[in-house]
């Protein structure tokens, strides 16, 4: 222990300088200083943030109170248009969607249910395949819509489901179709309808789209409401009223406005409706006449069927027609130009068919006068005679001053 005494005792130490001291002491940072910093550096940007934050909120606080009191004052200042332009707008690019409200609108997809229909609203609008049309379709397109299609429709419900709303175009018809049947009724015309069922009373026909009853005596004809199903009737309308859904018209009053045209020896047109042994039923219009088979052709017919044909159009000429009965008689042989012609050649019959009946008519009128001639026994002083078609006339110088040789003229029958 003594030798490391002596040892230590030994050694020197150098002065410790003062200098290096204080220099040593700047290069020490001290952390309550730099923390002490950081806190006055934090607290002054937070200062500044909600100074800032302070002075948007003042400004955005005037500028609503700035708005609050324009408003309040002159709601309208800058706004260029006014609350009727608004208003006007919203009508323009939206519908009323009540219940009968009419809206015009344009197609613009079809499919087999119905059609897409545009009508300028929020929403689309549908119409079902039953409302396109009042006759019974079973695709929009027959009823002539097609994507471009644009008519005026009517709003008959609304989906809810999806907001859609429905249209109709089939009740706009409707309507117009009753107008229509007034109009006809007014002017008294004859219209033509397809019966399509019957019941105990009568027949349903379709006039102008819309079912039509016609009693079983107002009908002209004696067939059954089988035979009459599918068949087309001349008609005349005898009630027409839209409130109580009533439209009855009268086969019988449109065929006597028929049969007054139906004069001996006219020619008029007709289709063949079937064959009989004995003859030929021929329509014209609406009126069934028989074409006896002895009335077809000068030459003997010993088979209708290889001269007519059911559907075939023929003219014809009237010989009879009892109007009580509902009997016409009808022939072609008496417009045939030359013996057998209807059946070697009838469409010359058809051409010729008004020169021959003018012929007919006035063989017609010869008989007859005739027949006057024979009752009268007239002289000179009756002032009347025959000219040379046979016809009744003023006294010409043809007449023999001795007067008429009555023995040419063929007496007429007794009945």
């Amino acid at each position: 222990m003594g030798s490391l005494a002596h040892q230590f005792v030994g050694l020197k130490c150098s002065p410790i300088s003062t200098t290096r001291i204080i220099q040593s002491n700047k290069n020490i940072v001290n952390p309550i200083i730099i923390h002490t910093k950081q806190k006055i550096v934090s607290r002054t940007g937070a200062v500044a943030a909600t100074n800032a934050q302070t002075r948007e909120r003042i400004k955005l606080k005037e500028m609503f109170e700035e708005a609050y009191e324009r408003c309040r004052t002159a709601p309208m200042e800058g706004v260029g248009f006014t609350v009727e332009d608004f208003h006007s707008a919203l009508e323009k690019y939206d519908i009323d969607s009540e219940i009968g409200t009419k809206v015009k609108g344009t197609v613009f997809s079809v499919d087999a249910n119905g059609a897409l229909v545009e009508i300028t609203a929020k929403s689309s609008a549908y119409l079902p395949i039953q409302e396109a049309s009042i006759h019974s379709i079973k695709h929009v397109e027959e009823a002539g819509i097609f994507p471009g299609f644009k008519d005026e429709f009517v709003v008959i419900g609304e989906n809810e489901a999806d907001d859609s709303v429905i249209l109709s175009l089939r009740s706009i018809q409707y309507d117009l179709a009753w107008e229509r049947c007034r109009q006809l009724q007014a002017e008294d015309v004859v219209v033509k309808g397809k019966v399509v069922s019957a019941n105990k009373g009568g027949v349903v026909a379709l006039v102008e789209g819309l079912r039509a009853f016609i009693p079983f005596s107002q009908i002209f004809s004696k067939s059954t409401a089988e035979e009459l199903l599918e068949k087309e009737l001349p008609l005349k309308f005898v009630e027409v009223d839209q409130e109580q859904t009533r439209l009855i018209l009268s086969n019988r009053k449109a065929m006597a406005d028929s049969q007054t045209q139906l004069g001996i020896g006219s020619v008029v047109l007709g289709t063949v409706q079937s064959l009989k042994p004995y003859g030929a039923f021929i329509d014209i219009g609406g009126v069934n006449g028989l074409l006896h088979v002895s009335q077809i052709s000068h030459d003997r017919v010993s088979d209708i069927a290889t001269v007519l044909q059911p559907g075939d159009t023929l003219k014809v000429m009237i010989l009879s027609h009892d109007r009580e009965r509902g009997r016409v008689s009808l022939s072609t042989k008496k417009l045939e130009p030359a013996p057998g012609d209807m059946i070697r050649n009838p469409k010359l019959v058809f051409e010729k068919a008004e020169e021959m009946a003018q012929t007919f008519r006035q063989r017609i009128a010869q008989a007859e006068a005739m027949a006057r001639a024979d009752i009268l026994k007239f002289q000179p002083e009756s002032g009347l005679t025959l000219n040379s078609d046979g016809i009744l006339g003023p006294l010409t110088s043809e007449l023999p001053a001795e007067g008429l040789d009555l023995s040419v003229i063929f007496p007429a029958e007794e009945s």
